[in-house]
């Protein structure tokens, strides 16, 4: 790993709170193109929670609280189905997308200002569509768990197309134009086969 790489795994940004020693190597596992953002979620999650010091704990709580809120979002999204097809409503059914990206290590031999100006596309695209109503969107760090990946996207929505809009959005940023995609799995939900009697709407 050249001084270049090293500087960029151990890159962190600017802090508002304090950070444990813990809390920020833990941070330094997250892909670097998406630890601002990251970062920047747990720091809220302590102000809310009226909190001075990020520690290792909190770091946990607050990503147990970011997952905890997709879930919601989609059971509430599952029981407005449910309802609708009570209604005799049509009923749309959900994609669900898991995409897995691997960046060329050609982007960490960049000048600094141009790695950070394509992280920083990269970053705002992922907020976008995160601050959407029509997407579910969780990033997970894939590194130290796997050499042919370092993050996986999970996505849920009710069009194909939002899929290949934001995907195409994400590859045309100066990150994206260094990611690989080795692996992309795509599925749909279906009525459950076991709750038919009950409710032949239920999914």
């Amino acid at each position: 790993m050249s001084i270049d790489d090293k500087e960029l795994e151990e890159f962190m940004p600017d802090l508002e709170l304090e950070w444990t020693d813990e809390a920020q190597t833990r941070m330094k596992n997250v892909p670097f193109f998406v630890r601002k953002s990251v970062v920047r979620g747990i720091e809220q999650y302590a102000k809310d929670k009226s909190l001075a010091v990020v520690d290792d704990g909190v770091v946990s709580r607050a990503r147990q609280e970011r997952e905890g809120a997709a879930m919601e979002m989609a059971r509430k999204k599952k029981e407005a189905e449910q309802q609708a097809a009570a209604d005799g409503k049509i009923v749309q059914r959900q994609y669900v997308s898991f995409t897995f990206y691997k960046l060329d290590p050609v982007f960490r031999r960049l000048p600094k200002e141009e790695r950070e100006r394509g992280m920083k596309e990269f970053i705002d695209v992922l907020e976008e569509y995160d601050n959407s109503s029509d997407m579910i969107l969780l990033c997970y760090s894939m590194v130290g768990l796997r050499g042919d990946v370092d993050i996986m996207i999970w996505r849920i929505c009710h069009s194909m197309e939002e899929f290949q809009k934001m995907t195409t959005r994400l590859l045309q940023t100066g990150l994206g134009t260094y990611l690989n995609t080795p692996y992309s799995y795509l599925s749909m939900t279906k009525r459950s086969m076991y709750m038919d009697f009950i409710n032949p709407e239920h999914e």
